[in-house]
């Protein structure tokens, strides 16, 4: 059931019921679904994609220009977040959810349909970063939208309902390794090189308006809606945030760290399947297969987990394990190539990570008030992703051909991993987070 608030809005009752949690998590995760179904779709891509819009005489180095236009977009994103995380404080959830999916559809049709720089020469490559920024900026402002209308649908349900907000990204992952794996199959390198490519693309499109017509139809948040009835709400949540609340985006971002290497890692796999392992790029998007799989099934599990005994606790042994096993998993994978173990090694990858990640939405929707939530949600998150996702297949590719090794991957996670057990520790004390 709703109500109707003091601005007229619809808002939503106590307690919450199945039928409206169903609807939260699909009005929330389908921006977040087609946001890295597009970003992961790149990136699986990115061979056929650098030939269309970056030729050089040297492969490696159209690469590195296709990941380089991939990364660069994450140098908007904290602008994104400075910008959309403080409207959904001010306007609402809803009506950031609903800007962020609306400039999310521009930037995939863009993607989908640019002419290559055969064709047009220059302005090709120019267009694509344009997308690409414009997707960065709406993604920007998703993360803490949809994170903090998930979170706030239910306080003893938290970490169950914000984790389907990073489960969506494991189903994004699912379906552009789905796809990648049936055009390498079916399509020769020269079909895909010259239009096979864009069909994920084209699909993407599909899941923007589904969302969208979704999201019209959902009621406010009630943590939002009593915030704003007990004159809670601020209008300067940016002022709030990086005036009193520094240290609390600066663990958010720590905590933040391994989960986004990973996941740029994964998106990176079908690139150093064929390009490192001489495998077929089949073998990298089964491997993602099989890790979203583990990160749609296992996050949500997570999550609830999380609600009866603590994120810190799952998050700890989870990130310790994955310091632990990566160098050595990397070590079999690059010692045995083959389609079983880049499965077997995608599979424990997405497990680790699934274990690390259900809860760590949940604890960075508490770690702020109601009245910053969403800005505080998205800056600590775009800077953590800034700072070691997107770039993350530029610099793998760049270590792989400097070093000649090919244990780079392992190596950039282990370091990562590091870094946010000492974050979560930190935030366990400082904080008083659990």
């Amino acid at each position: 059931m709703t109500t109707a608030g003091e601005t007229g809005q619809m808002i939503a009752e106590k307690p919450l019921s199945r039928n409206r949690a169903r609807r939260a998590v699909l009005a929330a995760t389908a921006g977040n679904t087609l946001e890295w179904y597009d970003l992961t779709a790149y990136g699986f891509f990115a061979v056929s994609i650098s030939k269309a819009f970056f030729p050089t005489g040297d492969a490696t180095v159209s690469l590195m220009l296709a990941f380089g236009t991939f990364g660069i977009s994450y140098l908007i994103r904290p602008l994104g977040a400075l910008v959309l995380g403080p409207y959904a404080d001010r306007a609402g959830r809803k009506a950031g959810l609903l800007l962020t999916i609306r400039l999310m559809m521009i930037g995939t049709l863009l993607i989908a349909v640019m002419p290559t720089y055969a064709s047009i020469g220059i302005a090709a490559p120019l267009m694509i970063l344009l997308a690409r920024l414009l997707q960065g900026f709406s993604a920007g402002g998703e993360f803490g939208s949809a994170t903090a209308f998930l979170s706030e649908q239910s306080e003893d349900r938290r970490g169950y309902m914000a984790s389907w907000q990073f489960a969506s990204q494991g189903l994004a992952t699912l379906l552009a390794a789905t796809f990648g794996t049936v055009l390498s199959m079916n399509l020769s390198d020269a079909q895909l090189d010259s239009w096979g490519w864009r069909i994920p693309f084209l699909l993407g499109l599909l899941i923007g308006p589904v969302g969208y017509v979704i999201r019209r139809q959902l009621p406010e948040t009630p943590e939002f809606a009593e915030a704003v009835e007990a004159g809670e709400a601020t209008t300067t949540p940016i002022r709030q945030v990086l005036g009193g609340q520094k240290l609390r985006v600066l663990l958010m971002v720590g905590a933040m760290v391994m989960s986004t290497a990973v996941t740029y890692v994964i998106v990176y796999m079908p690139t150093y399947a064929h390009e490192s392992l001489g495998l077929p790029s089949s073998a990298g998007y089964v491997g993602a297969a099989v890790s979203g799989v583990m990160l749609t099934t296992v996050t949500p599990l997570i999550g609830h987990l999380s609600d009866r005994v603590g994120r810190i606790k799952i998050m700890l042994i989870a990130a310790i394990a994955m310091v632990l096993s990566i160098v050595p998993l990397f070590l079999l994978l690059s010692g045995s190539p083959s389609l079983l173990v880049m499965g077997l090694v995608m599979g424990v990858l997405g497990l680790l990570k699934a274990c690390y990640f259900g809860s760590l939405p949940a604890l960075m929707s508490e770690a702020f008030p109601t009245a910053t939530r969403s800005t505080g949600l998205s800056l600590s998150y775009n800077l953590g992703v800034l700072s070691f996702g997107g770039f993350a297949p530029a610099i793998i590719t760049w270590m792989i051909a400097s070093t000649g090794n090919h244990l780079s991957p392992g190596f950039y996670i282990m370091a990562a991993g590091a870094l946010s057990i000492a974050a979560l520790l930190a935030a366990r004390r400082f904080l008083t987070l659990r």
